[in-house]
């Protein structure tokens, strides 16, 4: 199966939309379609060439092209978007230019009407200028109708044209044989028809000026791109282009420029502002050793660094692509539009004919005017933009604006399911804590100076972080003495073993201590309270006498008491699944108010949790790092991964942190909200509009009030109702986390 994009060219409407989408689903063995309106873009997972695919597309009676490099599609977007709000611009005032002095005729008193040899000539003359207006403003509409009419499909251009050309035709008509229709008939709507078009351009141009805006967050990420590097090579600088850099490159990266790609530091420390990238306000320290990623930005002092991801295997280039991937998913909440818009267009015209037939026997004189500005401002009035567009529009902004704070969202079901959870699931080690044990307590039972020596060889080459802790706690009162051991034995879950000058030695847990008869009660008083602070214990030991305890802890984090208040005011019941002891997990879970905890859990524990939380109706999000959390996060209706664990946590989420932090988590579950709300919002509009337009349109309150809808003033309409949802839209790029 191959994952491909194309840029779409002719499509105007929902009703378009559906065309593409049923024809690609025709070919054989398509797994997947996804459309965006908005973006004017689809990805399609299936075995078929770029060649077939396009070709089918364009047999549906549209254009399509493949996009390769992202960069370059956008930047073509953009010219071809600024090319067509110029076209669009230009159709309209020649539209308007001459349709609002003919109205302008009209309201001030002129007779646009046909009585006499004179006026029929003189009006035949301008019926052909205005057919000829008519088709340098708006040929594309007519352009699109005949394409989707040889193809049997109906859409907006099919609305438009015939509304447009039945006010040309019965005004025509009306100029070439007047004597056949009634006196109080023979009005002229060749002003109609220029308008609308005039206003439909005029409305598409101020939508694609206010739809351009909603793409903004991927143009920022390509911004952060660069392109020349500095390498040294033969101890040389050279800058060269971005494409020509390679694994294993030594680059030189001076103050206040771009790092170029993704590195791990060789030689000087700074400070990199990655809030680009993550979303992160304050700049990070990096050192030897650290990485540093491609489109962040180096502060205080020139760093050299090894390249090891380039091209679109960097960070930056891997979230551009799934940011640009998720703002074309489609929400849930867009299926009911789709639905309605499958079928829009051919009601509409049903609609208009039935408008027509209503009228033209039940009507007033003169019924054929009547008829004709009803049926007309039915199916002007009912183009189906705004329905299109109200959905994929607000999912793009939404999207963008998680990536702004540091949230990479997988697709628009998890933007729509983090809306509604309303329980959160935390692990400890990694999310509420940082994951990084340190000795907080130390007591010494003995004078031997040896100790931390002692310890540092013990715990040597060991990966466990409680080990780690003790090393590091160690080597700053270390004489750096070599002790020679023998014998040295790791005990899995339970610490390690060995013998020094036929003494033997102990260091590990309460477990170890028991497992080999060492009393841990003569030092309880010491011990106590320091698990009561969610201390892990360690114990160090010589012929079964204790010689030394230390209270190690995972500090937690700075933000995560703010994070879990954050959680709790929006209403979220907050759990904690760990792996870690019941008394370690109370402690912490009393810190940082936890709703609820359980504690002493393997991996299979956590996933049934989540399992049984589900089975009681929770919607549930799952906020891990680790691989035990890899379960779980795929178990849950929303997994968060923090973005500083494990692969295998980030693969089996649906949302990705950036960022360690919980904040960032209150702040994505917020921006679906606004989000969610959003489209709901367009939605109603959007078929509110329709409800209420299309009847109006109809004429049902003429016989109350004797008033009917002018096609112009349907126009009108329809191009704000376009506008409207846009605009709406864009209010996203305005949220702010805590926003309601």
């Amino acid at each position: 199966m191959n994952k491909q994009h194309f840029s779409l060219s002719g499509v105007t409407c929902a009703g378009c939309v559906k065309t593409v989408e049923r024809a690609i689903k025709a070919l054989p063995n398509v797994d997947s379609v996804e459309i965006n309106f908005a973006n004017r873009t689809v990805t399609i997972i299936s075995p078929h060439s770029a060649k077939k695919i396009i070709t089918t597309i364009e047999n549906a009676g549209y254009g399509a092209k493949e996009i390769i490099d992202l960069d370059k599609a956008q930047a073509e977007k953009i010219k071809l978007q600024e090319s067509e709000y110029k076209r669009k611009m230009k159709q309209s005032a020649i539209g308007l230019g001459v349709g609002i002095p003919l109205m302008l005729y009209g309201l001030l008193g002129g007779p646009m009407r046909v009585d006499t040899t004179n006026e029929q000539y003189l009006w035949f003359c301008i019926g052909l200028i205005i057919v000829f207006i008519m088709w340098q403003a708006g040929k594309h509409f007519f352009r699109g109708a005949m394409k989707a009419i040889m193809h049997g499909n109906t859409n907006m251009d099919t609305l438009i044209t015939l509304g447009t050309g039945a006010a040309w035709l019965y005004s025509m008509a009306v100029v070439l044989i007047p004597q056949y229709f009634p006196e109080n008939a023979r009005h002229l709507y060749f002003e109609a028809s220029i308008m609308i078009i005039g206003l439909i351009n005029l409305g598409q141009a101020l939508e694609l000026k206010a739809r351009g805006r909603t793409s903004q967050s991927i143009r920022k990420l390509l911004d952060l791109r660069v392109k020349t590097a500095m390498v040294i090579r033969n101890n040389k600088d050279s800058i060269i282009p971005i494409s020509e850099v390679v694994r294993g490159d030594i680059i030189r990266v001076r103050t206040g420029e771009k790092i170029p790609v993704d590195g791990i530091i060789t030689q000087g420390q700074s400070i990199i502002d990655e809030s680009m990238l993550t979303g992160e306000p304050l700049p990070v320290e990096k050192r030897v050793g650290d990485n540093v990623s491609a489109g962040t930005i180096n502060g205080q002092s020139s760093l050299i660094f090894k390249a090891q991801n380039i091209g679109a295997d960097t960070r930056l280039a891997q979230i551009i692509n799934m940011v640009s991937q998720a703002q074309n998913s489609k929400p849930p909440i867009s299926h009911l539009a789709d639905q309605v818009a499958a079928i829009f267009v051919p009601a509409v015209i049903a609609l208009s004919i039935i408008t027509a037939i209503v009228w033209s026997i039940w009507g007033p004189d003169p019924r054929i005017s009547y008829m004709l500005v009803a049926a007309s401002s039915v199916l002007i009035i009912a183009c189906p933009c705004a329905l299109g567009l109200a959905t994929p529009i607000s999912t793009m902004i939404g999207i963008g604006k998680a990536a702004e704070f540091g949230g990479l969202i997988r697709n628009g079901d998890a933007l729509q399911k983090a809306s509604e959870i309303d329980t959160i699931v935390l692990d400890k080690t990694g999310t509420i804590t940082q994951g990084k044990p340190q000795v907080t307590h130390y007591h010494s039972f003995t004078d031997t100076i040896d100790l931390f020596d002692l310890i540092l060889t013990l715990e040597k080459g060991s990966t466990h972080p409680l080990a780690i802790a003790l090393t590091q706690y160690a080597d700053k009162f270390s004489h750096k003495k070599k002790v020679s051991l023998s014998s040295v034995e790791s005990i899995t879950g339970m610490g390690v073993m060995a013998t020094l000058n036929n003494d033997n030695l102990l260091l590990g847990n309460e477990a170890l201590m028991l497992k080999y008869g060492v009393d841990t009660d003569q030092v309880t008083t010491i011990t106590q309270k320091w698990e009561q602070e969610a201390n892990t214990l360690c114990y160090l030991a010589r012929n079964n006498q204790i010689e030394a305890v230390f209270a190690i802890s995972d500090p937690i984090r700075d933000d995560a008491k703010t994070a879990i208040d954050h959680f709790h005011e929006q209403g979220l019941k907050v759990i904690m699944l760990t792996g870690d002891r019941v008394q370690t997990a109370q402690s912490i879970a009393k810190k940082v108010d936890i709703d609820d905890f359980h504690a002493q859990l393997m991996p299979k524990d956590k996933l049934d949790w989540v399992k049984k939380l589900q089975d009681q109706g929770h919607i549930v999000g799952m906020v891990g790092d680790g691989i035990n959390d890899a379960p779980a996060l795929a178990q849950s209706d929303v997994g968060f991964a923090i973005g500083g664990g494990t692969d295998v946590a980030i693969e089996s989420a649906d949302i990705t942190l950036l960022r360690g932090s919980l904040e960032g988590i209150s702040d994505i579950i917020g921006i679906s909200h606004a989000t969610i709300k959003n489209i709901k919002e367009n939605l109603w509009g959007a078929f509110v509009y329709n409800g209420l337009g299309i009847p109006l349109a109809a004429g049902v309150l003429f016989p109350v009030t004797g008033w009917l809808l002018s096609p112009i003033i349907a126009g009108v309409a329809m191009s704000l109702s376009s506008i409207t949802v846009v605009s709406n839209a864009n209010r996203l790029r305005l949220y702010q986390p805590g926003d309601k």
